[in-house]
């Protein structure tokens, strides 16, 4: 395959793990947790880095999106690790953050003050493997997928 056939592939694999975040989110009503959120930015990062690399054609660009790829992947071990309780996960992960609500919405049981999304609770998952070890799984895929496109000659 040629260098642009493999970015586009890594480039479209980002912004379907997005895209399905994303539906999981608005579709299917699984609200995301922090580490969540977090793993999406760096697909967001690839699909940029991959639409610049097939306008420009620069190889190094490939290697950018590979740690773009091999960052979410990273960020997803971590989040594993914590839905497996092998590690602790962060604050904002256990408990919400109140700052902008006022005491008053606190106190109002008309307002609806969303409840904590935990990171160490697996929402859903598929042969037995989470969403954020999924993530993992394909994140790793795409970072060999651009590792191959930046060291097509």
């Amino acid at each position: 395959m040629t260098r642009p056939t493999l970015i586009l592939i890594a480039t479209l694999g980002s912004a379907g793990l997005l895209g399905g975040a994303f539906a999981f989110q608005y579709i299917g009503g699984l609200a995301p947790c922090q580490l969540c959120l977090y793993q999406r930015w760096p697909h967001a990062a690839a699909i940029g880095i991959g639409v610049l690399a097939l306008v420009t054609g620069r190889r190094g660009l490939a290697w950018a999106g590979a740690l773009a790829a091999l960052a979410t992947a990273g960020i997803g071990v971590f989040h594993v690790g914590v839905e497996q309780l092998w590690w602790e996960g962060l604050a904002t992960c256990t408990a919400g953050s109140i700052s902008g609500i006022s005491a008053a919405d606190l106190l109002d049981p008309t307002k609806d003050v969303a409840a904590v999304v935990r990171c160490d609770e697996i929402a859903w998952t598929l042969l037995g493997i989470s969403m954020a070890g999924w993530n993992v799984i394909l994140s790793l895929g795409l970072a060999m997928i651009w590792v191959a496109a930046a060291r097509k000659g």
